[in-house]
């Protein structure tokens, strides 16, 4: 992290709430769905397709659960009714995993199930260690109850991460779909890589393991060095925009998807290689967060990975580079 990504560091206890929202209006919708939409009307002529999550994670008690529950509903609605290429992303433990888990399981099959009426994707984010195995076992037991327009995240730092890819290809039947990403959460270093070069090579690793186990692979990054490797291993496999998927025995579920992989990045984060990748004609898709807790995810994510403070710091001194 850069110099000016710890002075923006020092400085988040004591930053305007409205300075704070200034600089989160790049990365985050709006503070309501109808802003989400608006947003989406205007890239999709850039070529993008969406995933769309609704702001707040983890809950103190089953109550909260409603607020999600009826925002998910009405997000579903708001897709089909705008004819919007999009998918959902939520986060489990919004949903109660850390609570009650037969209730999360419910309350999960609820969305997914509505959602699969339309021929919309589920994606399960994916949060810190506590949950990784619980978070990947509700993609099982969705599948176990016949829902396969569903899949989860996994992140390339950690050590287990080819393990799940296994697991996840063997149990999945053809209907593995993985989000990869190097990870935001800084975990320990028991546990997960710490070092920037381990770290891209640990998710470069688990990009070959995916494409080579079958799975509908997601590659959710910024870095060049993912994506260079990332468009090589595509080409070695003969893989790519205008092929078909060669790999035997992989199962296409939803509408929107790409040949077998597909590129995602955060909304407001490297719009230009974005757009480079969709004109080469990849499938590319982006992260839109939305909702009326944008400060609380917006002071989380600089906690959680003093990194992105560089970003930001980088798109105000060169906003060239990071144009939406």
């Amino acid at each position: 992290m850069g110099v000016a990504g710890r002075i923006i560091m020092q400085l988040i206890p004591v930053t305007p709430r409205f300075v704070v929202r200034w600089i989160a209006s790049r990365y985050v919708a709006g503070p309501d769905l109808a802003s989400a939409v608006t947003v989406m009307q205007n890239l999709a002529a850039e070529g993008a397709c969406f995933t769309i999550d609704v702001l707040g994670e983890e809950i103190s008690n089953l109550h909260e659960v409603r607020f999600f529950m009826d925002e998910y509903q009405a997000l579903l609605d708001a897709i089909v009714e705008h004819e919007l290429d999009a998918n959902i992303s939520l986060k489990p433990t919004a949903f109660g995993l850390l609570i009650d888990r037969e209730k999360a399981l419910e309350n999960i099959e609820m969305i997914t199930r509505k959602a699969a009426e339309h021929e919309i994707f589920v994606r399960l984010d994916m949060e810190d260690h506590r949950v990784t195995q619980s978070t990947i076992d509700v993609v099982h037991a969705m599948h176990e109850r016949g829902l396969k327009n569903i899949g989860t995240v996994l992140q390339g730092r950690l050590f287990r991460t080819l393990n799940d890819i296994a697991a996840l290809s063997s149990q999945a039947e053809g209907f593995a779909d993985v989000r990869i990403c190097k990870g935001i959460y800084l975990e320990s270093g028991d546990i997960a890589h710490t070092g920037y070069r381990d770290i891209v090579e640990a998710t470069n690793a688990a990009i070959d393991s995916l494409l080579d186990s079958g799975c509908y692979t997601a590659i959710a990054t910024h870095d060049m060095p993912v994506i260079n490797h990332s468009l090589a291993a595509l080409e070695s496999r003969g893989m790519g925009p205008h092929a078909d998927d060669p790999r035997e025995h992989v199962g296409h579920w939803a509408a929107g998807k790409g040949r077998g992989y597909e590129f995602q990045m955060l909304l407001g984060v490297r719009g230009n290689i974005r757009r480079r990748l969709a004109a080469q004609g990849h499938v590319t898709r982006v992260y839109i967060p939305y909702g009326r807790r944008w400060y609380e995810y917006s002071i989380r994510r600089l906690r959680e990975n003093p990194d992105i403070a560089w970003h930001i710091a980088k798109s105000f001194v060169m906003p060239w580079t990071n144009r939406r």
